[in-house]
């Protein structure tokens, strides 16, 4: 009995410690190069064995018991799997439902409706982005060097992960008052806007809202988001295959990124818009 005890007030303390938080030192711990983001990714998504098909009886006595402030959590790690598994079209309440063993009526319980789990999956989608932009930058002082670090952790964690990825662009899918995704948005804004940061300002991160920038930083800050985001759907798409194959000096995709991002000048936003013709 009081071996029970001890285990759920362990289990309770770490789902309290990570609530909604989905294990970001598997993300951050180390900086991912891109090989290894993509090893990464091709790891995730390799096939696996069709499971035999549950019965309504099977599932109803494999209902897994959750503390009822995990079962948020165990849930939107459920809808991540399905993501993963099946795309955004296979991301439904029973589906997600089905995968934490639970109820069919839980996610609606905790979230509201399909939108509502959807900006919970990707807001936290948005935290680990911006937790793996400033991974990869930490230690790197303002200029060059840091925007590019930047800009390497957004096309890392795009190719880890794709399908929240393009969850994260999918607006009208989303809640988009959804306080959680809000913030999550901010913070991920915050992060990438390091990379138009000027060369001596590493405050302009933190100092970054949507809602007081000038047209220069705005401007900037499109065209550093167009590159990077660019670059990942190339690599993801595998639309660089080809093209690194037949270049002189060139192993791989990733290294033709790598380059990319290496040898491309990002230039900082100008916050007085001094230079503005």
């Amino acid at each position: 009995m009081a071996r029970d005890v001890m285990r759920s007030l362990v289990f309770d303390f770490s789902v309290s410690a990570g609530h909604y938080i989905f294990s970001l030192e598997k993300y951050c711990s180390r900086p991912a190069t891109m090989k290894e983001a993509t090893s990464r990714r091709k790891t995730s998504t390799s096939p696996k064995a069709a499971a035999p098909a549950k019965t309504s009886a099977d599932h109803a006595s494999r209902e897994k018991p959750y503390h009822h402030g995990a079962l948020p959590h165990a849930l939107l790690e459920a809808a991540e799997i399905v993501l993963r598994r099946d795309g955004i079209r296979g991301l439904t309440l029973r589906a997600i439902a089905r995968e934490a063993g639970v109820s069919h009526t839980a996610p609606q319980h905790h979230f509201g409706d399909t939108a509502g789990v959807l900006s919970e999956l990707a807001a936290s989608g948005h935290r680990r982005l911006a937790a793996t932009m400033a991974a990869q930058a930490h230690g790197i002082e303002a200029g060059q060097a840091r925007r590019k670090a930047i800009a390497r952790g957004y096309v890392s964690f795009a190719v880890v992960n794709p399908d929240l990825l393009h969850l994260m662009s999918r607006s009208e899918m989303l809640d988009a008052a959804r306080p959680a995704l809000v913030q999550a948005r901010l913070a991920s804004a915050r992060a990438l806007a390091g990379v138009v940061s000027a060369p001596t300002d590493r405050a302009e991160e933190d100092r970054f809202s949507p809602g007081r920038i000038t047209a220069a930083q705005a401007i900037a800050m499109t065209a550093a988001w167009a590159y990077v985001h660019g670059l990942a759907l190339l690599l993801i798409d595998g639309r660089l295959n080809a093209l690194a194959a037949s270049a002189d000096g060139i192993r791989s995709a990733e290294d033709l990124v790598e380059a990319a991002i290496e040898h491309v000048q990002i230039v900082p936003a100008d916050p007085a818009g001094k230079g503005r013709k």
